[in-house]
């Protein structure tokens, strides 16, 4: 069975992202790293069929920015090599999301369209909850529906079933990208 994860965008990359033009486009490419600033995929356990969430902590509330389904994850420095033609000019294209120490390029389907409107209400905030080998645990620093630190979130986590649901709904519960 496929599991979900969240990573958590900065504000910084989401704020180049909206500068950029990304808002509203599919990610077929994320890149992750060594460092806490752009952690593995591979060390969280991601691999191909897996769903990845793309958050972002802004303003004391959490937004699903986008999800995609993991395809295969390469080597960054054999990512030219090992990529076939139609996915190389993906990996130049989502170069926005390429932050510090890039050791590892995961490609997917095309993903859900990126977005910065749409805050998870307070409620579901409160519901979220992560699985791992010591059992689950609730996404921390979260009063009365509002998200006070995001240092729950730094990092690639597996959600429990239930919030990746949760997640899900959010994306397709919402209309059109602005």
């Amino acid at each position: 069975m496929a599991n979900s994860y969240t990573v958590l965008w900065t504000n910084g990359l989401c704020r180049d992202l909206i500068r950029g033009g990304f808002t509203g486009r599919r990610p077929t490419v994320l890149f992750g790293g060594p460092h806490q600033s752009c952690p593995s995929f591979r060390r969280a356990g991601v691999v191909p069929g897996d769903r990845v969430f793309a958050v972002r902590a802004w303003r004391a509330a959490l937004y699903t920015v986008c999800a995609m389904e993991v395809r295969r994850i390469v080597d960054h420095d054999q990512a030219g090599a090992e990529l076939a033609d139609e996915d190389y000019p993906n990996l130049i294209h989502w170069r926005p999301l390429r932050r510090g120490c890039v050791s590892e390029v995961v490609l997917g389907s095309p993903g859900t369209p990126i977005r910065f409107d749409a805050p998870l209400s307070g409620d579901r905030l409160e519901q979220l909850a992560f699985a791992s080998r010591r059992g689950e645990r609730k996404l921390r620093h979260v009063e009365d529906g509002r998200l006070l630190r995001a240092v729950g979130l730094q990092g690639v986590y597996r959600l429990d079933p239930g919030s990746a649901d949760i997640l899900n709904r959010h994306l397709t519960d919402q209309g059109p990208v602005a």
